[in-house]
């Protein structure tokens, strides 16, 4: 590598807004500096002990012994950080430390103003900024590295004191990885105490499994000796029995940067044809980028308790990507790749008993801990939908999971499950029932459900966007039918059939000729229905057909929309119906029939195609 001067750079925009909110603004939690490079040396030295598997004949196969090493120069007010890990080059020290290409870096700055002072400290790590957190507590941050590929006697410098440039140069220097050196400010002498630091390691620290050390300075034999500070023992291969739960929640902020503590976790090790130990985490809440295509999630994978890679995506489906932790095999092979994971058997039976292991703790803890799990499914329930679609195989499972708003629970909130629904069925009801629309009240106001309300039937309230798609997953519960509201079927209309009934419909034959010549082609059918009590007349859809709400999503997908042909359902025993059913002129006639058709469409689909001729046939009905 040819020897580069010293040059000056400006940091990138965001990287300076960044700074300057981390010297300005974070001051109730400063200890987190220590945290994240500590955590950076970590993730250094797993990464090189990665390559050392893989690239074997690039990078020498030494007894290598990682570490991560702390001294304390009181007299010259410094911190020094060291690690053994890959390292950087010169083009990866501008890259990772002068500029930011992650787009979690606005995301970042977004959130960082919308939380609470206290918790912004805590908030750092989930957007990989870290490092720059060091400049809360520092005048001048620098930083050696070496990568460990580079055979040569030189490495990089690093040098910034946060106010928006740092200067980049070729140094001598024999050993690879990193060592970074902080000048702190008069105000931030505390940290020079070593009681101090061995308090943070052992509080944010402890279970990181690469020891971290500390230097002492004995004056009398004027010999300097190194303290290990942490456990060192990865937290997942411990007995169970042993950890703490304060143990538990400590690794998962480590592994997850989430300042809030998780729901539940699951750790077991798994022995037979398979061997493996996992540590599976359900947050309590969702990650800032849960919905972004390039979402990053998975388990962080270990073969032989030797780090392999970070979210592995290939044990868990996506619907449950909200899940963190640790797999540890036994039977993988070290030098496994992401292409390789993704085809072999062993991974398909790993998953298969994952996916499993997680729907159960979501089981037990929905029928144990209901307000607990009521706040997952708050947070988390409409990424379960999505497992309707995903995984057939646990769909049972993922049915007793799901909660719905209804006509009888009275709340937007979603607190109904399906057992419960079931178990309140009244005598003689045949299906589940349920409604589609684009909000609760929409749904809960919706013409279809008077008959419903009189018999004292409840009705699944669907609202969110994912529901109608859901809905063509989700066939039957316990062998139990669903029924949509808004879809012709007999089970309605047995809901109000009987003889009188049936014979005072023979009555409006001619009333019904009559209306639809006026619609012709635009309905598919039009008759009487008793299932309406204050509405003059709505709209359904053959069940057959596709349904408004899938139509609406068709179409906000720019996909193309086959016409909808409605079924016009008229209320003979409306006030409204009785004046029009009476009306002789044609033209007057036409006008109603038009208006209560629009008008029915406009309540079934929130819309009209030509919303200024509805208006305009009312206005002329207003001059009669």
């Amino acid at each position: 590598m040819k020897d580069k001067k010293k040059t000056t750079h400006i940091f990138q925009s965001e990287v300076k807004e960044l700074l300057h909110l981390m010297i300005h603004s974070l001051y109730s939690n400063k200890e987190i500096f220590l945290r994240e490079l500590i955590s950076n040396a970590s993730d250094a030295i797993e990464k090189i002990r990665f390559e050392k598997l893989y690239n074997p004949e690039k990078y020498s196969k030494n007894n290598y012994i990682p570490k991560i090493q702390i001294s304390i120069k009181k007299t010259e007010k410094q911190i020094i950080i060291s690690d053994n890990g890959i390292g950087m080059t010169y083009k990866e020290v501008i890259k990772n430390l002068g500029t930011i290409a992650k787009s979690g870096t606005k995301s970042f700055l977004e959130k960082i103003n919308n939380i609470e002072k206290k918790e912004k400290n805590e908030f750092i790590g989930q957007f990989g900024v870290g490092f720059y957190s060091s400049f809360i507590v520092s005048e001048t941050v620098s930083v050696y590295t070496k990568h460990a590929s580079n055979k040569e006697k030189n490495g990089t410098l690093w040098i910034s004191n946060g106010k928006g440039e740092y200067s980049v140069e070729t140094i001598p220097m024999e050993e690879y990885g990193t060592k970074i050196i902080l000048l702190l400010k008069d105000s931030e002498k505390e940290f020079l105490e070593s009681w101090k630091i061995k308090q943070i390691i052992k509080k944010y620290s402890d279970h990181i499994s690469i020891p971290i050390e500390i230097e002492n300075y004995d004056k009398k034999t004027k010999t300097i000796s190194w303290e290990k500070i942490n456990e060192a023992q990865a937290l997942w291969t411990q007995n169970k029995n042993n950890i703490t739960k304060e143990s538990y929640q400590k690794f998962y902020t480590y592994i997850t940067h989430d300042s809030e503590k998780p729901l539940i976790w699951s750790h077991n090790r798994v022995e037979g044809n398979q061997e493996y130990i996992n540590l599976l985490y359900i947050p309590k809440k969702a990650t800032w980028d849960m919905w972004h295509r390039e979402n990053k999630h998975g388990l962080k994978l270990y073969v032989k308790h030797i780090f392999i890679m970070d979210e592995a995506t290939q044990f868990l489906p996506n619907y449950l990507r909200f899940v963190k932790g640790i797999i540890d095999s036994q039977d993988l092979p070290l030098n496994i790749s992401r292409e390789i994971l993704q085809d072999s058997s062993i991974t398909h039976i790993l998953r298969k008993s994952l996916t499993k292991r997680v729907l159960n703790m979501l089981n037990t803890l929905s029928e144990q801990e209901k307000k607990q799990y009521q706040e997952f499914w708050n947070v988390f329930g409409l990424v379960i939908k999505e497992g309707l679609a995903e995984d057939s195989e646990n769909q049972k499972t993922i049915s007793n999971l799901l909660r719905f708003s209804s006509i009888q629970t009275k709340t937007k909130e979603q607190i109904l499950s399906l057992k419960e629904y079931t178990d309140n069925m009244i005598e003689g009801q045949k299906k589940i029932y349920f409604i589609t629309a684009d909000s609760y009240k929409s749904a809960l106001n919706s013409p279809h459900l008077e008959i419903f309300k009189e018999k004292n039937i409840d009705v699944l309230l669907l609202s969110d966007r994912i529901d109608e798609w859901m809905m063509n997953y989700l066939i039957e519960f316990n062998k139990i039918q669903f029924q949509s509201v808004s879809k012709a079927d007999q089970s309605l209309d047995d809901l109000v059939s009987n003889k009188k009934i049936d014979t005072n419909k023979n009555k409006f034959d001619n009333f019904i000729e009559k209306i639809k010549k006026v619609l012709n082609n635009k309905v598919k059918n039009v008759r009487i229905t008793y299932r309406l009590k204050n509405t003059p007349a709505m709209v359904l859809t053959d069940s057959n057909d596709m349904s408004t709400q899938m139509a609406k999503i068709f179409s906000a997908a720019g996909q193309p929309v086959p016409k909808i042909k409605y079924i016009l359902e008229i209320n003979p025993i409306h006030p409204l119906i009785k004046k029009i059913k009476k009306i002789e002129d044609q033209e007057i006639f036409s006008n109603w029939i038009e208006v209560l058709f629009e008008q029915s469409i406009l309540a079934e689909k929130g819309n009209l195609d030509n919303p200024h001729l509805f208006i305009n046939r009312i206005n002329k009905l207003f001059l009669l």
